[in-house]
Order: structure tokens, then sequence, then C-alpha cells
């Protein structure tokens, strides 16, 4: 190929070339470098290298330019960093740079390949913006389902709480229908037996009208005071349960002579003793105790009498009261009926009487009321029957170490 050939290669080339020599001088430049840097044909060939780099960086290719000329080498220019090139009107654009270098007649000459890549860099940028909007995009949609996820377990938390909310309230509705049920069954047993005693006791007392007649009328008379009582007892444990539940009924702490109360209360039950029953008692309680008098006697008259309704004739009530350890213990013990182990379980619920006691007069909220009572005053009740054998109440109160004085 001859130098003519050579020649219109490098004029047509679709690269700029531009051929300077050691001092920075441009020694020739092709077309295509003209225009790109916004020359005229021929124009350059008066310039230095240095003209057509920013003036920002004109002292660092300086440094630059002489470094490679101590030692030249064929490369790409700017490794790890961008470059630009500055065009006649001063307006700069990013280009890729490769250096190589031949000598002539003991002179070396560098030749610098230059691509405009504002197009290249323009996609770049929309990448990396496209990159960044994405990223940002994908940010948010994190965060919505983070958002969402949130709301949607606050839903779910809320829609369970409503869940067992509802499922609480069908519970006490059942609760409220089984006892409601309970308790219509058990008064109309319970108020029927007195209120027939009470009318048939009033009927005959109208059947003895002469003084010779007065122990028959004495006697009906206190059957129906004895019924009248009865009924007055089952309205009582009624307002006692209400009182209860209601959380109207508060412990009233006072110095109590144990034995005194003890003894009242046996002696409000003698009526109650049937033939040959008798109450047997162990105390040992010489100090007074602060506790409340009203609960601890209402308690031990529901025991006691318990005891000696479910137990026949010609059998002992044992009762036992101590006061040591800082505490209080109520014992009551008898040989009546007994309760089975699957009725123990259920004996303190309201309205619950155990299998073996429906002949009995009763509510079944003695124990329930018994049970808190105890609760209010911080102690505890436990209970031990075998059916046939009789039924041993526990009872536990804390007990302040200290006399009255």
């Amino acid at each position: 190929m001859s130098g003519d050939s050579f020649e219109a290669v490098f004029s047509h080339a679709t690269i700029a070339i531009i051929v300077s020599n050691e001092q920075g001088r441009i020694m020739s430049a092709n077309r295509f470098a003209c225009s790109l840097f916004g020359y005229e044909q021929g124009e350059m060939s008066s310039l230095n290298i240095d003209a057509l780099v920013p003036s920002t960086v004109t002292s660092r290719h300086k440094q630059l330019r002489a470094n490679f000329m101590a030692d030249p080498q064929v490369r790409a220019m700017g490794h790890g960093r961008d470059l630009y090139a500055r065009r006649k009107d001063d307006t700069v654009f990013p280009a890729e740079i490769s250096l190589s270098y031949f000598h002539q007649s003991d002179s070396l000459f560098v030749v610098a390949y230059i691509l405009d890549i504002t197009f290249k860099k323009d996609a770049e940028h929309a990448l990396l913006e496209q990159k960044r909007r994405i990223e940002q995009l994908n940010s948010e949609l994190e965060q919505k389902v983070v958002n969402r996820t949130s709301a949607l377990m606050a839903t779910l938390n809320q829609l369970e709480q409503s869940k067992n909310e509802l499922a609480k309230a069908l519970a006490t509705e059942r609760e409220l229908g089984e006892l409601k049920s309970r308790f219509v069954s058990m008064a109309s047993h319970e108020f029927r037996t007195p209120l027939s005693a009470i009318l048939t006791s009033a009927s005959l007392v109208e059947k003895y009208p002469s003084i010779e007649q007065q122990e028959k009328r004495l006697r009906h008379i206190q059957r129906i005071r004895s019924s009248v009582n009865h009924l007055n007892d089952i309205l009582e444990e009624f307002l006692s349960v209400g009182r209860l539940e209601e959380g109207r009924i508060e412990p009233r702490k006072s110095w109590v002579e144990l034995p005194r109360i003890l003894n009242d209360a046996m002696i409000d039950l003698e009526d109650m003793l049937k033939q040959g029953q008798r109450i047997q008692t162990e105390f040992n309680c010489p100090e007074p105790v602060l506790t409340d008098k009203s609960l601890i006697r209402k308690i031990i008259v529901n025991l006691l009498s318990n005891a000696i309704k479910y137990s026949s004739e010609n059998k002992t009530v044992e009762l036992k009261v101590y006061v040591r350890d800082k505490r209080v213990q109520i014992i009551v013990s008898d040989e009546g009926i007994g309760i089975s182990e699957d009725d123990q379980k259920r004996l303190f619920e309201r309205f619950f009487r155990a299998k073996n006691a429906t002949n009995f007069e009763g509510t079944g909220l003695g124990l329930h009321i018994v049970a808190k009572y105890i609760e209010l005053l911080n102690g505890s009740i436990e209970l031990s029957s075998q059916l046939g054998e009789g039924t041993t109440v526990t009872i536990l109160l804390p007990h302040e170490n200290y006399s009255a004085n």
C-alpha cells in the first residue's frame, strides 16, 4: 500500500486522530478530529495539544504529557477516571483517548485516538438514573409491603381480639344461661318445699281453735317459723352472691376472740342437730386475732351446718381451731355421706350440688360463698372426702403476729 493510501486512511478515518511532537505541538489532525473539535481543516496545526484539554486540568496534563514522553507506551488514557476534551468554543465533551507513538528522524511523535462518548455517557447516566429509580421504586414497594403487612397484622390482631372477645361474650352468655336455668330449677324446688309447709301449717292452725289444742297449734307455728327462716337463708345466700360478684363486700378487720365467735355460732345451730348428734371442739387460740368477725362467723356457720345436714343421727361433728405460725387453722370434720372425687372438682362452683346431695335441702351456693369469703381474707381452703366416710374441710388464714395490746 502506497503512502497516498495511508494518507487517505488517515484523512477519512471515522475516529479523531491527532499527531503531536515532543513539545506538544499538533503536527497533523485528520478531518474527523477537526470536525469533532470545531476547527477548520489545517487550523489545528498551529495549536498545542494542551488547547484541547479543559482549562481546569491543563497544568496536570502538561505533567502527564512529560511523563509519557519520558516513558512512551501504547495505552489508553484515564484509567479509573473520566476524561474530557475541549472544543474551539470552550465547550467540553466526554472522551475516550488512546495513545501510541513512533520515531522519525530521531524525533518522538505521539498519536492520540479520540472518541466522543457523549452518547455513551448519556446512556450510562440514563441507565444509572433508571437503576436509581428502580432501586427507589423497590424501596418504596418494600416499604409499602412492610406497611401493608403491618396493617394486615394489625387487622388480624384486631380480628383475633374481636374473636376472643366474642368467644368470651358467648361463653359468658352461655354461662349466664346455664346459671339462669340452674337458678330457676333450684329456686322452684327450694322455695316450693318451705312455702308448701307454711301453707299447710297455716291451714291446720285454723283447725285447732280450742285451748286444749294449743300444743298442736304451737307445733305448726314452729314449722312455719322454721320454713320462713329457711326461705330467709336462701334469700341471704342469693344476696351474698350478688354482693360478692359486684365487689361490694370488703373485709372489716378488728380484734376478735375466736372462741366466743365459735361458741355463738354453735348455739345458733343447736336447733339443726339431729337426734344424738353433737359438736366436739378443740380450740387453741388464747389471744385475739385481727380478722373480719362477720366473715369468720358466716364461714363457720356454713361449714358446720353442712356437716350437720349431711351427717346422720348419733354422729359427731368436729370443729378444731388453732392459732400458730402466723396463721389461723380451722378444721371441720364430719362422718356424713361424703363427696365423690368427680364432684369435688366442681364443689365450689355456683349452684353446683353433688350427685348424692340432691335429696337434701340446699342451693349449691354455700361453699361457693365460703370460698369467696376466704379469698377476701387472703386465705386458702382444702377439702378431702370419701363417699360414705365423711368430709374434712381445712381453712388457713393469715394472722398478724402481735396481740391486741
